[in-house]
């Protein structure tokens, strides 16, 4: 049985209540959810890489990433950017607000096929929240996984996500933390220039690796072609795509890419999947 089908009703809205906001960069924050007191329909269970359908009263709705760490029931936590009229008055929530929560949707990131495996994570800028739950997967049953590599890259220092985070993990002996920005500014002592060029020169070992690339659609095509130039294949590689979401259940067609329903047949894609409808430019 699939997520979406142990739930009641896709379309009905559950009022979840806003405990703390969190500012990650001058654009970007997240909001940490529990549910609204007395309501039974709990606990909320979601895997890596699915979303929700958040709705605003009388503003609108829209798909956000679930950016928690799966192995904690009970709590929801969204991390997004402000692009539109929905995320600017995500915003301006505070403690104590209510949201309405439909989900999880779509499908996620192969967990249990990655045990055993090396595990590399390509991640441009907000493309790190819909991976955050991989990590707290990896990090909570390390000994299930092989070398753990994470390549994230950021506009500037200023847009880096969960700084703290990816302090502790790069400062784990036992993760494998690469960071660059597009633009060095002051006080920026890294790596300068696209995450492709992280994949160009970092530690991958092609034989048992599975690689999972998060990020805008222009830095997922160069990241995969770097990939395959590193000796992987094609069927070693997992996408997360974003595109127009609606209702989250496949029904309203604006996602649609090709043969897929981005909302319903993924986010999450094995490469191969949606290799050739990629390299179509503006589909």
């Amino acid at each position: 049985m699939t997520m979406l089908e142990e739930l009641t009703d896709p379309m009905l809205t559950s009022p979840w209540v806003v405990r703390d906001v969190e500012q990650e960069t001058s654009d970007t924050f997240s909001i940490r959810l529990e549910p609204r007191d007395g309501d039974e329909n709990k606990p909320y269970r979601f895997r890596p890489g699915q979303f929700n359908m958040v709705y605003l009263f009388g503003v609108g709705e829209a798909p956000i990433s679930v950016c928690g760490d799966p192995a904690r029931l009970g709590t929801i936590r969204h991390t997004t950017r402000i692009v539109g009229t929905v995320t600017r008055h995500m915003g301006r929530l505070r403690p104590a607000d209510t949201v309405g929560i439909r989900g999880p949707f779509g499908t996620a990131w192969p967990m249990e096929e990655a045990e055993g495996k090396d595990v590399i994570l390509v991640a441009g800028g907000i493309g790190l929240a819909p991976l955050r739950p991989v990590m707290h997967t990896i990090t909570e049953n390390r000994d299930k996984f092989g070398r753990v590599i994470l390549f994230y890259g950021a506009r500037t220092q200023e847009d880096i996500l969960y700084r703290k985070e990816l302090e502790g993990w790069a400062s784990s002996l036992d993760l494998e933390v690469f960071a660059t920005v597009d633009r060095g500014t002051l006080g920026w002592h890294g790596n300068v220039g696209v995450v492709t060029t992280l994949i160009k020169r970092g530690p991958i070992e092609p034989g048992n690796s599975i690689v999972m690339i998060c990020g805008p659609e222009v830095m997922l095509r160069y990241s995969v072609q770097e990939i395959l130039g590193r000796g992987l294949s094609e069927s070693q590689i997992y996408v997360s795509l974003e595109r127009n979401m609606k209702c989250g259940i496949g029904h309203c067609g604006h996602c649609q890419l090709g043969p897929e329903f981005v909302c319903r047949d993924g986010p999450v894609f094995p490469y191969t999947r949606v290799a050739r409808q990629l390299n179509v430019v503006e589909l």
